[in-house]
């Protein structure tokens, strides 16, 4: 998979090791980009935090961190 493309958003819940409305409230947070609405949403991989896992099993170690906040706006 490219770093440079839109991915779905199970596909940016899996590669961040978080729950899909965790990449839901990042991107109307402004957090990361978005295109599209609903469940055709597309989301910009390099702004996803990549989680940690497992070589073997690909069993989450660590979750990615939090992007960080566009100035001047507060988390939901």
């Amino acid at each position: 998979m490219s770093l440079s493309t839109w991915v779905k958003g199970d596909e940016a819940a899996y590669y961040c090791g978080r729950p899909i409305g965790t990449i839901w409230r990042w991107a109307s947070e402004g957090r990361i980009r978005r295109s599209g609405v609903g469940r055709g949403a597309r989301y910009w991989l390099p702004d996803l935090p990549h989680a940690l896992r497992d070589e073997t099993t690909r069993e989450l170690i660590q979750p990615g961190a939090a992007p960080a906040l566009p100035d001047g706006v507060k988390a939901a």
